[in-house]
Parts: structure tokens; C-alpha cells; sequence
């Protein structure tokens, strides 16, 4: 088993405290019952920062630090009756998005491979996320009136634009981020 360094703790602990963050910056703009937030951008980042490993790592760490009720997720939720809401899919998500993400950027460091990584990402939290929440509104949540699948992918558009914009912006940064900030640390990515 391998020992954890220093730094990837620490790196690790960033990124959980940077997708805190970013799961409470947009609360106030709620749509369908699904808070516009930055939680993709972080678990985006924290894969092309960090790499497989430890990018999803960084998310199950978040994930597990906001069950265990620290109030870390939107709209300040946390503790274990998360699990039951329709957005806790995209939860989920981001430890697949950060794994996959980090996977591909490991293969080829390049711009347009950390781009088309991100969005990859951002293909992956929709498909996680907005099932887990159909399921959720048709097995145990109580579903809005009409409901359909159909539906919910219709409330997952109002994102689209922002998002797909934002894992664009986390290409670029994790890129630039990748060729300075990381080159002269001590933290390995693979």
C-alpha cells in the first residue's frame, strides 16, 4: 500500500475545500430543484490537476466529509439524508468525472486533450446526475406534476451553455495550471 505524501494530502484537502466552496457560490438560482453551482468546475479541476487517483479522492473525501454532516454541499446541506435527494447523482458524479477526467489527461498532456477532457467530464456528470435524479423523483422523492424523463433532461438545458462554457475555462486552467503550478512541486500525477 502506498503512503500518502504530504502534498497530495494537502492538495487533496484544497480541492475538497474548493468544491465547498463552489457548491455554494450560485444557491440563490435554483432551477427544477437543481442549484446552480461549481461543484462540476472543482471535481473538473481536481481530475486534470491531480490526476486519477487522487482528483477522485479529492471528491470522495468531499463526498464523505458532507454526509458525515459538515455543511459542505448546496445550499449548505450535509449529513446522510443527502443520499435521498434527487441531485445526490451528481454527488456521485464528480468522483467518476474527476477519475475519468484525470484518466484521459494522464494519456496525453496537451490543451485540447485537457478540453475535450472537461467536457467529457461535464457528458458524464449530466448522464450520473440527471438519472439518479429521474429515478429519485419516480421511486422516492415526490415528483413534480408531468413529470418525465423528458422533463427532467429539459431542466438540465437551462445548465448547458454555463456549463459547457465553465468546463471549457477548467481545460484551460487545469492546462496552464498543469505546465506551471505542478511542474515545480513535488506532486507526481501518476
Amino acid at each position: 500500500m502506498k503512503k500518502w505524501k504530504t502534498i497530495e494530502i494537502t492538495m487533496i484537502a484544497l480541492f475538497v475545500a474548493f468544491t465547498a466552496i463552489g457548491a455554494n457560490i450560485g444557491n440563490f438560482f435554483i432551477i427544477g430543484g437543481v442549484p446552480l453551482t461549481l461543484q462540476t468546475f472543482f471535481a473538473i479541476l481536481a481530475g486534470l490537476v491531480l490526476g486519477k487517483r487522487l482528483g477522485s479522492m479529492a471528491m470522495i473525501v468531499y463526498m464523505f466529509v458532507g454526509l458525515l454532516g459538515l455543511p459542505i454541499f448546496s445550499q449548505f446541506g450535509g449529513g446522510f439524508r443527502v443520499i435521498f435527494s434527487p441531485t445526490f447523482g451528481f454527488i456521485l458524479s464528480y468522483i467518476v468525472v474527476s477519475y475519468v477526467v484525470g484518466f484521459m489527461r494522464e494519456k496525453k498532456a496537451t490543451l485540447p486533450m485537457f478540453i475535450f477532457s472537461a467536457i467529457v467530464g461535464l457528458i458524464l456528470n449530466y448522464v450520473i446526475g440527471t438519472n439518479w435524479m429521474y429515478f429519485a423523483y419516480k421511486f422516492w422523492a415526490a415528483a413534480p406534476e408531468g413529470f418525465t424523463y423528458g422533463l427532467a433532461w429539459s431542466w438540465m438545458l437551462v445548465f448547458l451553455v454555463k456549463d459547457v462554457i465553465v468546463s471549457i475555462f477548467a481545460g484551460i486552467v487545469g492546462h496552464r495550471l498543469n505546465k506551471t503550478v505542478m511542474a515545480k512541486s513535488s506532486l507526481k500525477i501518476n
